[in-house]
């Protein structure tokens, strides 16, 4: 009786050694035996690069470009009329005549040139 009790406890001994291994026992590969069929899986695929555009370097020597803008005409633009005043003779000249025909005596008259010319 003592023989059929080795074997069992042989059994015994080994099961319990099986099921402490867990998953590690299922790294292990006896000599002789066929590793897994189920190959490893495939690594995820790699991101697509960035897209870089260049942006482009203007030109010392290049004229710039043609735009619409560019080859229509200005639009007229109000200019400045500037008064030809003439010459200060011509306008002492002018103011003295007019102060005259306002009837101004001498005195008058010339501080209205003065004022007049001065304008």
């Amino acid at each position: 009786m003592a023989k059929m009790k080795r074997p069992h406890i042989l059994l015994a001994a080994v099961l319990a050694v099986g099921a402490c291994a867990g998953p590690a026992a299922a790294q292990v590969v006896l000599p002789g035996a066929m590793p897994s069929a189920i190959p490893p899986p495939a690594p995820p695929p790699s991101a697509p690069p960035p897209v870089i555009t260049v942006p482009k370097v203007p030109q010392l020597a290049a004229p710039p470009p043609l735009t619409h803008e560019r080859i229509q005409p200005a639009p007229d633009l109000p200019k400045a009329q500037l008064q030809q005043r003439g010459h200060f003779g011509d306008r002492i000249s002018r103011c003295l005549d007019e102060g005259a025909a306002m009837g101004l005596n001498a005195s008058e008259r010339a501080a209205y040139s003065r004022a007049c010319a001065n304008q």
